[in-house]
């Protein structure tokens, strides 16, 4: 009798921007897992479709997609890469949604990680990407140090 338990498991690590998630990645990647995120995937559509890699452009994109093909779309996108790897272990960084994990789930083994970091340490992560958020007015306290 054949086991019907997916070959496969997705590690989806999930967390507030500036969290930690890229390193958490990084350090599998360091490890020989591969790495998928939800942002190259979105970027891979944009290529598809000929449009500028600005900000205003992926975000579009990313809320059309999703408007379009409901929630779990990235995910969707995501199967077929999983499916091409050899290794039993894939990350995913950036789920945005329990859709989009439910998608993964038809089809491979899914455990998710939730990576924590609080505002302050975020907040000053996130100052040298240029999104344009000022720490004064949304870390509690101003910057922990």
């Amino acid at each position: 009798m054949q086991s019907t338990k997916p070959k496969k498991t997705v590690l989806v690590i999930v967390g507030m921007p500036g969290a930690g998630k890229s390193l958490a990645s990084s350090v599998m990647k360091t490890r020989g897992i591969p790495v998928f995120v939800s942002g190259d995937i979105i970027r891979a559509e944009a290529r598809k479709r000929k449009l500028k890699f600005t900000r205003k452009n992926l975000g579009e994109l990313m809320l059309k997609i999703r408007k379009e093909e409901g929630m779990g779309a990235v995910a969707k996108r995501l199967v077929p890469l999983v499916e091409k790897v050899s290794g039993e272990f894939v990350v995913y960084e950036g789920a945005r949604s329990v859709e989009e994990i439910d998608q993964l789930r038809r089809k491979f083994r899914v455990v998710t990680i939730a990576i924590h970091a609080s505002r302050e340490a975020r907040f000053r992560r996130l100052q040298p990407r240029a999104w344009g958020w000022d720490c004064e007015t949304y870390c509690v306290g101003g910057s922990d140090g």
